[in-house]
């Protein structure tokens, strides 16, 4: 007989295996030595160490499915449970309960990481469809439709959720991006008919724009023209090429009628700048009469001078107000010195501004002597209260006086 700490072979050959439970058999052995028999069995034991060791390494150090490691477990347990080997056998035991505790923990922990990514996942595709259903109110027709583009790469790169929230999530995802779809289509037919509708319009005023291009009536056909030009605007933009050629035929009938203008305004304003140089030299000559000192033969020599300045033409429109006004001033200084004469002259007015000047020289000296025998009484309020009222007639006093002097005395 022969036996090691873990077996022994009996002499009928039979092998057995010592176990926390007792001795197990082996199996039987008739090839060679006990010795030969043990060693056979003990290498069989040292496979299977082998197999769990390799089995540990990959639950813990690759992705090996709860499924796949608890299947190799169960192949090694049956195994070790067969008692086909010579060994320590509880201690295989124990590193395969070891082993499946891990699987186990691998699992959960797997299964958390699956929970959480799923939750990850669904919190990423309520984002997008939060955002693809605010998009599809947007009238930013390009950049909104370029971020729904962006949306669906984003959402095809995300984990598929449970049937039926994946579907939930992706029909209302579905939904905004077929609503954003349908507006921009509805937006862009509009627009295709506004812009037809801004090319007919527009048709119609170049076919008028180009009727007036040989106009010489400048100053209405050129109100026309900034009609026709308010108009223009006001229609909108047609198609792109239409707009263009439109806008061609518009700019180059405005451009024929404004240049024929322009040279006939030119040969009008170098007529119009020889005028002013007249008028000016008539505006020197009559300013020559102010101060007035003759009034008859200062008004006679203006008539004259105003007949001449009639007989000029036309002068440029902004230097025509300060021409015209060194006129008028000369005008407005010949009728003040006309009511100068009238009122020296009138014997009514002298005779309503003498007696005006006598009632104010009587209210006055009246007033002081009022305010006199107030002082004199001691009531120097009333006295201050009159001498008061006396200031405002003693002005009008001296304007009176002023205007008397006018009449000569």
């Amino acid at each position: 007989m022969s036996s090691d700490p873990w077996g022994r072979v009996d002499e009928t050959g039979t092998v057995y295996v010592r176990t926390a439970d007792g001795e197990q058999v082996v199996g039987s052995w008739q090839a060679g030595s006990p010795a030969e028999a043990l060693a056979y069995f003990e290498r069989k034991y040292e496979g299977i160490v082998v197999e769990i060791g390799l089995l540990e390494r990959r639950v813990k150090t690759t992705d090996l499915s709860a499924k796949d490691a608890t299947a190799a477990i169960e192949h090694l347990r049956t195994q070790v449970d067969e008692h086909h080997a010579v060994g320590d056998l509880d201690a295989l035991r124990k590193r395969l309960d070891a082993l499946v505790a891990t699987v186990d923990s691998r699992r959960e922990e797997r299964k958390a990481q699956k929970a959480k990514q799923a939750d990850e996942a669904k919190h990423a595709k309520e984002a997008l469809v939060a955002e693809a259903e605010e998009l599809a109110q947007s009238e930013q027709w390009r950049s909104a439709g370029e971020r729904l583009r962006a949306l669906v790469d984003t959402w095809k790169g995300l984990p598929r959720l449970d049937r039926k929230s994946d579907d939930e999530l992706w029909h209302r995802f579905s939904h905004a991006r077929s609503a954003f779809s349908k507006r921009r289509k509805a937006h862009f037919a509009s627009l295709d008919a506004q812009r037809e509708e801004a090319r007919k319009v527009k048709e119609k005023l170049v076919v008028e724009a180009e009727a007036l291009s040989g106009s010489t009536d400048w100053g209405t056909t050129a109100a026309r023209y900034r009609d026709l030009m308010t108009q223009w605007k006001a229609a909108g933009r047609a198609q792109r090429e239409a707009e263009d050629e439109l806008w061609n035929r518009f700019r180059g009938a405005q451009d024929v009628f404004f240049a024929v203008r322009g040279e006939v305004f030119a040969e009008r304003d170098a007529e119009q700048g020889e005028n002013l140089k007249l008028k000016e030299e008539l505006a020197d000559e009559a300013e020559k009469l102010a101060p007035v000192t003759d009034l008859k033969a200062a008004r006679a020599a203006f008539r004259g001078i105003n007949e001449r300045w009639e007989a000029v033409g036309h002068v440029p429109r902004d230097a025509r107000p300060k021409v015209e006004g060194r006129m008028q001033a000369v005008e407005r200084a010949l009728q003040e010195a006309e009511e100068t004469e009238w009122r020296r002259t009138n014997p009514e007015a002298r005779a309503r501004a003498a007696g005006l000047t006598g009632q104010l020289q009587a209210a006055v000296d009246k007033l002081r002597g009022q305010i006199d025998a107030a002082r004199a009484s001691g009531n120097n309020a009333r006295a201050d209260k009159l001498a008061r009222e006396l200031e405002g007639r003693q002005a009008l006093l001296d304007q009176a006086l002023k205007g008397l002097e006018e009449f000569g005395g």
